[in-house]
């Protein structure tokens, strides 16, 4: 009797491995996609500024590698301005194979603070739905197309000044805001 009691235990006790490592797996891939989406189609970070010239008092250009963008997808970026002002914008390789940067605002709908997300090779408004196709980032200018930013290539790096982010200001204001 024994012997067919342990029998039994053991082969209840062998069933529930599978059963823990299963739930331990669904925990996990279920908390794994909460955070992706969690993360939506935004890629934030804070740009880092580098100096141009050694021993330089004040950042005067932003650059990152030129094959974080090969993949074509919108990446998007923080600059903090010294007023306390946060100047957002985004950064893509177009499907024409060019870099082209914007202000993650336009000329229309910057009050509303909602930006750009990417869909295939649109940049969509959150504000307003409407779609601008990646190559026209940064060829396009007024309206509701986002706010275009210059930008170059030096090399490897694609390069933004600070004194041209900074002109993004004005999209990023909201004290005046009702």
């Amino acid at each position: 009797m024994k012997n067919k009691k342990a029998t039994v235990l053991g082969a209840q006790n062998k069933s529930k491995a599978p059963l823990i490592i299963a739930s331990v797996a669904l925990v996990l891939l279920i908390g794994g996609a909460v955070a992706y989406i969690g993360l939506g189609n935004t890629n934030t970070v804070s740009a880092t500024a580098s100096h141009s010239t050694p021993g330089a008092s004040a950042a005067t250009h932003v650059s990152y590698p030129v094959s974080q963008f090969s993949d074509g997808k919108a990446r998007h970026f923080e600059y903090k301005a010294s007023d306390g002002t946060t100047v957002k914008y985004f950064i893509l390789k177009s499907s024409d194979g060019i870099i082209r940067a914007a202000f993650d605002a336009c000329d229309v709908c910057w009050p509303a603070g909602k930006g750009y997300y990417q869909e295939g090779d649109h940049m969509v408004c959150r504000n307003c739905g409407r779609r601008f196709a990646s190559v026209l980032v940064n060829e396009v200018k007024g309206g509701c197309n986002p706010a275009p930013l210059t930008r170059t290539v030096q090399g490897d790096q694609l390069v933004l000044q600070v004194e041209d982010i900074l002109l993004g200001r004005q999209y990023f204001n909201f004290s005046g805001k009702a």
